[in-house]
């Protein structure tokens, strides 16, 4: 792609190419998830125990912290397009192994590469900032993130439907097949994008804890969705659980229709993204964690199995979403707002940093649904956005 062609885009971002982010963000991100609901099948299949199946997932979340912390920062000194594409045909190679392999410890190892390979989301978010003008970058931004959030809230519903038609290999077939598509047609679309920046990797990553320390925007706002994601992983590792007790007498089927419910919180993105262009980020901000502390709020005074329950968990799915949603795109518009030569690592420091708080509340969740039920839950869960609230009534303008 020319040089013209490419500050074209820059320019005026078109449509079509904000949809194909984020359509690519979703895409990518939602194989974090897809083995999440399939942890018993697959460990029966491959012969994992009980105990080791846990590291099914723990061992992709670790691939994607490493990747957040390794790769991601090259997105300042490597050419933008080529370490996309070669970031999704990775995963795509993994998808594969993993669909095909019948043996526990190649699993484990496709699973590590395929949260290596994810995070190509998070080279792509920047770029699509970069693309965008500045009066616009908070909208560019907030509908690539709707992308991306759609990815991970329909992830988990889409791996239980598929592996309720076919098996749990499709999945991860059908996503290796995306993939390599994907990758064809980013290659052709994308311009290229090579920073000006000569650093050395070495530098780079030594660079990124000068950045933590003296970024307070950063730190700021790493702490404040590292609480509202922990939150958002307490309540979706645990409800399924919930939903499957006798209580409720869900069914698997069932469990995956509620999930889809959370999707209508994606709708908050653009809209939080539009309050950032305008000026509001401080209290779009409020308003989002206020959001999630409501989300779990209602729950914890309204408990019953019957169908004011029921709705009172629809209502706080699409709540919760919303807020996080919000959150998410207010905290990445004002990182991107710092200069572009250090957005990659500035990005890849925000992502950890949540990502951290997420594995967190997911640990925690199931141990304390197996300790002290749902309300204690709920506690811990509205725990977290009150300690954001808190520390962003310490923000000065």
């Amino acid at each position: 792609m020319t040089v013209s062609k490419k500050q074209a885009i820059e320019k005026n971002m078109p449509t079509w190419l904000t949809i194909l982010l984020a359509t690519a963000c979703g895409i990518i991100v939602a194989n974090l998830y897809y083995a999440q609901p399939l942890v018993g099948l697959i460990s029966s299949s491959i012969g994992l125990s009980a105990s080791g199946a846990g590291l099914i997932v723990t061992l992709t979340q670790i691939g994607y912290v490493v990747g957040l912390l390794f790769i991601v920062p090259l997105g300042d000194i490597v050419e933008n397009r080529k370490l996309v594409v070669v970031s999704i045909l990775l995963t795509a190679v993994a998808l594969t192994v993993a669909a095909v392999t019948k043996q526990a410890m190649l699993f484990f190892a496709a699973s590590l590469f395929i949260g290596l390979g994810s995070v190509a989301t998070q080279v792509l978010v920047p770029f699509a900032s970069y693309l965008a003008s500045e009066s616009a970058r908070g909208r560019v931004v907030g509908n690539v993130m709707s992308g991306l959030l759609l990815g991970i809230m329909l992830s988990r519903p889409l791996s239980s439907l598929v592996a309720d038609f076919w098996s749990w290999h499709a999945i991860f077939g059908l996503s290796a097949a995306a993939l390599v598509v994907l990758a064809i047609i980013l290659s052709t679309v994308l311009p290229a994008r090579r920073p000006t920046a000569s650093t050395q990797y070495g530098a780079l990553l030594g660079s990124m804890w000068h950045l933590l320390r003296t970024t307070p925007i950063l730190r700021r706002r790493a702490v404040y969705h590292a609480c509202v994601f922990a939150t958002f992983s307490i309540f979706w590792t645990t409800v399924p659980l919930l939903l499957s007790s006798p209580d409720f007498h869900f069914s698997q089927k069932a469990i995956a229709l509620y999930a889809l419910v959370g999707v209508a919180g994606a709708i908050a993105a653009p809209v939080a993204g539009r309050l950032a262009d305008r000026g509001w980020t401080r209290p779009g901000t409020g308003i989002a964690v206020g959001t999630v502390i409501i989300s779990v709020l209602l729950p914890l005074m309204i408990q019953t199995s019957s169908s004011v329950g029921v709705a009172v968990l629809v209502v706080s799915a699409i709540l919760l979403d919303a807020g996080v949603s919000a959150n998410l795109v207010l905290s990445q518009r004002e990182i991107f707002s710092l200069g572009p030569e250090i957005r990659s690592r500035l990005n890849g420091l925000f992502m950890a940093i949540f990502f951290l708080g997420g594995a967190v509340g997911s640990a925690i969740g199931g141990w304390a649904y197996a300790s002290g039920g749902w309300s204690a839950v709920l506690w811990i869960g509205i725990a977290f956005p009150v300690i954001a609230l808190l520390y962003f009534a310490t923000e000065r303008k």
